[in-house]
Order: structure tokens, then C-alpha cells, then sequence
């Protein structure tokens, strides 16, 4: 297995395959934050990444021993996996905790939503089969406003704090963009192993940042139902959904995976709305048809491409 950086090929839309795996992740994401939210009421937000990426990258492993001599990881592509754990998970989500200490959740959301545009500049510039189109930077801008009108009046409230603090949050979503980049470069690797070598990575990093942090004391004394939330979030929010993700990379385009940024507030919302009974507000369902004219205006098959 070789590591390329993909065909100049332009890419064409998106596949039913590739809308239907990229609205499964955004559903397994947006879920993600019920587990998350149980998790944190005992665990450090560090400690918790420590154990989300490596319990699944524990699974991942017995998963890749069980398939064979063809899903093995290899060592020359290491450095490309370290790189892709720090631009997909220590460095963005170290700025995350950085820039939410100082900024509402709202505010939070709608910068995280800039990805696909940060995507799409990084893409214009790094490849040569995607490329700047109207289609793509008007449907990303409706996807930004609808998530901004989905998070409705408590906008507004959050749009104070310091400019730093902002400045992190961008930062997190252009390092996500640069790993989308990176990601494409694992042409031909089953996205399991790919996912793997990412989880490892992340791991071998967080691993002494938690001991030096915090040291080992105390790791491990969370109630049984934060260890249930934890195990989700490594088995299906990490572990599943990281081989969704780079399946959909190199099937979709950097682009096009980055998409789930949008369909992420989208499903978390329904989600909390079937299953909590939490109120569904007009300007939410007014955001997600926003989104959703986004996500028909990207797709170009309705209007045309330009």
C-alpha cells in the first residue's frame, strides 16, 4: 500500500453512497455530544480525549490483527499518521478547550462551521482536482447562516470575549481543513487502517500531555455510567466514525467531507428533540432548511454547476 496524493482528475458529485455516509457521520457525531456531556461531569476534558482515542485505537488494532496481513500498519507512514494526529485531534481540540473557556457555545458552533470554507481554500491551493466554485462558496455560506440562525438569539449573547479566543477557534477549523488535505494522500489504504494509524498516533501524543498534566492519580475513578458514555464515544463516535470519515475522504473529496462540520448541529438538535424531548424551535427548523439549501447548492445537480 502506497500513500499518493490523488489524480487530477475533477471530481464529480457526490455519490448516494457519499451522502448517505456522510449524513450517518453527521448523526454519529451530533450524538456524540449526548456521550460527551455525561463523560465531562467526572472526567477532565483532557483525560477524556486521552481515553476516547485510545480505546478505540485498542479496538481498531484487534480489529486490523483480526482482518490480516492486508490491514496491517506500516511504518513508513508513520510520520504522515503523527501529522494527521496533530491537525485532526491534538491541535484542534487543544484550541477548542482553549477558545470555549472564553466564548459561548454559539459562537463556538458557527466558527467550527467555517471548516468547509477553510477546506475548500486549502483544496484550491493544495489540489488539483478540487477546485473554487460558485456552487461551493454559495452553499457554504448558507450553511454557515443556517447554523448561526440554529443557534438563534443566544448568539448574540455569546458574541463578546476576546479576539484570541476567536482566533483559536479558526485556527482549530483550519487545522481540521489541513487534515482533510493530508487524509487525501492515504489513497488506497483501507480507511480502517488509516483510522488506526491516526488513533495510535493521537494516543502515543496525549499519553504524556495527561501524565505531565495531571499525573496518573485519579485517572481511573469515574462512575459506571461515565465509563459507558466513554466507551461510546471511543467504539462509535471515534472508532466507527473515523473509518466513515476517510472512506468518505477518499470516495467524496476534502471538500465534501468537510460538509459534516454542518450536518453535525443538524442532527444533534433532532436527536435531542426525538429522544430528550427537547423543544423544537422555529428558527432551528429555519437553520437546517437553510443548511439543507446548502447542502442541494454544494451538490449542483438541482441548480447546475457553475
Amino acid at each position: 500500500m502506497t500513500i499518493t496524493a490523488g489524480t487530477a482528475t475533477a471530481r464529480g458529485p457526490m455519490t448516494f453512497s457519499d451522502w448517505a455516509q456522510l449524513l450517518l457521520l453527521g448523526a454519529i457525531w451530533g450524538g456524540s455530544f449526548f456521550f460527551a456531556r455525561i463523560a465531562v461531569s467526572e472526567l477532565h476534558p483532557l483525560v477524556l480525549v486521552l481515553f476516547r482515542v485510545a480505546i478505540a485505537a485498542l479496538a481498531l488494532q484487534l480489529y486490523l490483527a483480526v482482518r490480516g496481513p492486508s490491514f496491517r500498519l506500516a511504518f513508513p507512514h508513520a510520520g504522515w499518521f503523527f501529522l494527521l494526529a496533530l491537525t485532526n485531534n491534538v491541535v484542534p481540540f487543544s484550541l477548542i478547550f482553549a477558545g470555549q473557556t472564553q466564548l459561548g457555545a454559539g459562537v463556538a458552533s458557527v466558527l467550527n462551521a467555517t471548516t468547509p470554507f477553510w477546506t475548500l481554500v486549502l483544496a484550491n491551493t493544495l489540489t488539483t482536482d478540487e477546485k473554487l466554485s460558485w456552487n461551493k462558496l454559495a452553499g457554504i455560506a448558507f450553511g454557515v447562516a443556517g447554523t448561526a440562525i440554529m443557534i438563534g438569539p443566544g448568539l448574540l449573547a455569546g458574541l463578546g470575549g476576546p479576539v484570541w479566543a476567536k482566533f483559536a477557534l479558526i485556527g482549530a477549523s483550519l487545522s481540521y481543513g489541513l487534515a482533510l488535505i493530508i487524509a487525501r494522500r492515504f489513497k488506497g489504504i483501507p480507511s480502517p487502517v488509516v483510522a488506526t494509524g491516526q488513533l495510535t498516533a493521537s494516543t502515543i501524543i496525549m499519553i504524556p500531555v495527561v501524565l505531565f498534566s495531571y499525573g496518573p492519580a485519579g485517572l481511573f475513578s469515574a462512575s459506571p455510567p461515565v465509563w459507558a458514555a466513554v466507551l461510546a464515544l471511543a467504539l462509535l463516535s471515534t472508532a466507527f466514525a473515523y473509518i466513515l470519515y476517510f472512506n468518505l475522504v477518499a470516495s467524496a473529496g476534502a471538500t465534501n467531507a468537510s460538509l459534516v462540520t454542518l450536518v453535525v448541529p443538524v442532527s444533534a438538535v433532532l436527536l435531542g428533540f426525538m429522544f430528550l424531548g427537547e423543544r423544537l424551535e422555529l428558527f432551528e427548523i429555519g437553520g437546517m432548511l437553510l443548511i439543507g439549501a446548502g447542502l442541494v447548492t454544494i451538490d449542483g445537480r438541482v441548480l447546475g454547476r457553475r
